[in-house]
């Protein structure tokens, strides 16, 4: 089973212009709950009163989760349970990253993102020669804005070419067939993007081995699907757990979009599909892959 948790914290350290949760500050109280219930559903999976032999978690925050130290611990503690075989959390890396020493470095990753003008170029670098140093795998990714590529092709220039760097199509943008084919070249993947799928009536592993968990337990098939399938702490969801199709008429996002069965990601990303790491470099190979 594989779960995406996104607590109450919507909180964020940066103000990009493209992001509604941008600069957005939680009261103490706010931050209190979303601690309560992470911490809640840490201890959820330490019991793992469901008996599964593996679960892998990812933290999709609206916010910046990794400058709150309960985030933190909550990926240490997660990375060392023998039945967790992998913990990742979306990032924009602005935090320290000591902490990762005393992680189970063979189960925790990152996904992080790069937003210019926000962070500088050196300093973003540096925290991920830091991640090398740790032996923590990562994937950097940035937002396909046209102002954005020049510092999208320095940081593919800079990275080691192990790392995947993933774009993200801008939101509303519309991309022209020479716009696709350049950001193509810095993300084979980048096709799977830029325009959404056709999901109504196709399988979908989110609802049946994949499960997005809200903070106070709510389970529903994925973020973007509003129908709960029970409570997580109830135990309620798994008599809906199922293979159905897709109630949406599209989808656009790549944590909802790569788990559709007729799509090949699964066999791209292989074990990296939390964590958004392909199982093979794919810098410097051709696109193969039809992403219709």
């Amino acid at each position: 089973m594989r779960i995406l948790y996104r607590g109450p914290l919507s909180s964020c350290n940066y103000d990009c212009p493209y992001c509604p949760f941008a600069k957005r500050r939680d009261t103490a109280a706010q931050l209190r709950a979303d601690r309560v219930a992470l911490e809640r559903f840490v201890a959820w999976v330490g019991e793992n009163p469901d008996g599964y032999a593996q679960l892998g978690v990812l933290f999709t925050p609206w916010g910046e989760g990794l400058t709150r130290t309960w985030y933190q611990r909550a990926l240490v503690a997660l990375s060392t349970m023998s039945h967790v075989d992998r913990v990742a959390i979306q990032t924009n890396l602005a935090s320290r990253l000591g902490w990762l020493a005393d992680a189970d470095r063979s189960r925790v990753a990152l996904w992080a993102t790069y937003h210019p003008g926000q962070v500088g170029e050196d300093r973003f670098l540096r925290q991920c020669s830091t991640l090398d140093d740790l032996g923590v795998r990562y994937s950097v990714g940035v937002v396909g804005l046209p102002e954005h590529l020049d510092a999208a092709r320095r940081l593919r220039a800079a990275l080691d070419p192990g790392v995947y760097l993933w774009v993200n199509a801008a939101e509303g943008h519309q991309y022209s067939a020479d716009e696709e084919r350049v950001w193509t070249e810095l993300d084979p993947l980048f096709g799977f993007s830029a325009r959404p799928h056709e999901s109504a009536g196709h399988e979908c592993r989110a609802g049946e081995s994949v499960i997005s968990v809200a903070g106070d337990g709510t389970v529903r098939r994925c973020h973007f699907v509003p129908t709960p399938l029970g409570n997580l702490y109830d135990g309620s969801y798994r008599a809906a757990l199922a293979a159905r199709g897709c109630e949406n008429a599209s989808c656009d996002c790549h944590i909802g979009y790569v788990h559709l069965k007729r799509l090949p990601l699964y066999d791209i990303f292989r074990n990296g599909v939390l964590e958004r790491i392909p199982e093979r470099p794919l810098w410097g190979v051709p696109q193969v892959w039809a992403a219709g």
